[in-house]
């Protein structure tokens, strides 16, 4: 008897089928597996992951899972924010801190807002950008760039007379689990002999009420420099100067997020003397750093405690002569000790620098930008 070739094709199909019957059933993992595997993959395909069944778009829901990746999240992202007047929108743009800086084109993801006002970065904490309009109304927008959720928190109220100085700080008190954003307004009265003087005024906005708080000012004197404050320890720092014009900054305020109360804290000592030039705050390795106009960059290990402030380097660079004063800013430190500085006396502006060789690495990028880690959490939820 004859068989036609689907005859044959039938019956080879049977037999593997039956030979997989016949072998042991695949091995599982446990679910606990499961979540340390998932919860150490970037954001973007962890999203993906939601979709791939219930139990794991339930798994990666659960705010106890989305705590956990931000615990073990060690992926960190440059993020940009430029206005493209063609659409009027504000696009975020996003790069990889393992890329090449020197190439404009590497890998990146974009976002846009569609508002055309003036907004800048005043911050970023656990995964969360927080951006500003400080020019024309009182509008903050909480970011995340890896979900692309976003919130609008309530406007606050300015001063009638106009400010003279609006700075912010963004940060997470941890005692309480919830997040702030604090604003600095200066501005200026008058008096009963019909002189001007500078007051101010410090609101302050828990993500998940409708109200900004109106609390007690710090006593410390001083003018504050209109640069975003740096959140650390469960902190926002801000820089202080005596002199007019904020020339010459000369020591620090601290604002616990917890407690809604002030520090000064002390800066970097050198043989005695203070050093009273500080031209940056920053963050690094989670410390707090400073810059002075010498560029020596100094990390304060222990977080309150001055006697922990150690220099890291001297910044090998010569101010152009026709600049009056230098500014340095270091904004990441890699594995291999390169840092990631702004340059504000030039037209470098961001570089690479490597304090072994005391060489900088020019980069293509022009724009001020702001580090933050990978996370699930959604501004939306707070």
């Amino acid at each position: 008897m004859a068989y036609s070739d689907s005859d044959r094709h039938d019956k080879k199909w049977h037999r593997v089928c039956d030979s997989l019957h016949e072998l042991p059933p695949l091995p599982t993992l446990p679910s606990d597996v499961i979540l340390e595997i998932i919860c150490r993959l970037p954001v973007k395909f962890i999203l993906r992951f939601q979709c791939v069944c219930k139990s794991w778009n339930s798994l990666i829901s659960d705010p106890k899972f989305v705590k956990k990746q931000l615990c073990v999240s060690t992926t960190r992202n440059l993020h940009f924010l430029n206005y493209a007047y063609d659409s009027r929108k504000y696009i975020l743009t996003s790069y990889p801190l393992d890329s090449d800086f020197t190439d404009i084109n590497s890998n990146f993801t974009q976002s846009d807002w569609p508002y055309a006002k003036f907004y800048r970065f005043i911050g970023s904490c656990n995964g969360i950008v927080c951006i500003a309009d400080n020019e024309y109304t009182s509008l903050v927008i909480c970011w995340n760039p890896s979900t692309r959720k976003f919130k609008e928190l309530p406007l606050f109220e300015k001063p009638m007379t106009g400010v003279n100085v609006m700075t912010f700080g963004f940060g997470y008190d941890s005692s309480k689990d919830n997040y702030k954003v604090v604003v600095v307004l200066e501005y200026l009265v008058l008096d009963e002999d019909d002189s001007f003087f500078n007051k101010t005024q410090v609101k302050v906005h828990t993500l998940g009420t409708n109200i900004w708080r109106t609390i007690q000012d710090y006593h410390f004197g001083g003018l504050i420099v209109p640069m975003k404050g740096e959140f650390v320890s469960g902190t926002i720092n801000w820089l202080f100067s005596k002199e007019q014009f904020w020339e010459y900054p000369c020591f620090i305020v601290s604002f616990d997020l917890a407690k809604e109360s002030y520090q000064k804290i002390s800066p970097p000592n050198l043989g005695g003397v203070d050093v009273c030039d500080l031209s940056a705050l920053g963050v690094l390795r989670d410390c707090l750093c400073v810059t002075t106009s010498g560029y020596d960059v100094w990390l304060m290990k222990e977080y309150g405690n001055k006697e922990s402030w150690t220099k890291l380097f001297t910044i090998s660079y010569k101010r152009h002569p026709s600049k009056f004063k230098a500014f340095a800013k270091a904004i990441y430190v890699f594995e291999d000790d390169q840092v990631l500085l702004e340059l504000y006396d030039s037209d470098l502006n961001l570089v690479l620098y490597n304090p072994r060789s005391g060489t900088l690495k020019a980069t293509n990028f022009k724009l001020i930008p702001e580090v933050c880690i990978e996370s699930l959490i959604s501004p939306s939820s707070l």
